[in-house]
């Protein structure tokens, strides 16, 4: 059950750090992401295909660019991570608690 939840947060981390590459360098490529991340080629280029969806980026002939909607995505992108946190925060189950079966 948390190990689907943690796949996810990994596969979230590698969008965002694509993400991130794209906004800082521009355009920019999956050779070039693949060999600065250690990422395979095949998940760079998943991770933008879930970016393109998303509307987030989109491609270029010199390779990925960001969208008119990625700033507001990553204003918005702290205040969503510390809501999930503060989630999974109120979801644990207290190490005192006596649990009854």
């Amino acid at each position: 059950m948390i190990d689907r939840l943690e796949k996810e947060v990994d596969m979230l981390e590698r969008h965002l750090q694509v993400l991130r590459m794209v906004i800082e360098n521009e355009p920019i490529g999956i050779v070039k992401m693949s060999n600065e991340t250690g990422y395979p080629h095949h998940k760079v280029r998943y991770s933008l295909r879930v970016l393109e969806e998303e509307n987030l980026i989109e491609p270029s002939s010199q390779g990925a660019i960001q969208t008119d909607h990625t700033e507001e995505f990553v204003d918005d992108l702290d205040n969503k991570i510390d809501s999930i946190v503060d989630k999974l925060r109120t979801m644990r189950i207290d190490d005192t608690a006596e649990i009854e079966g």
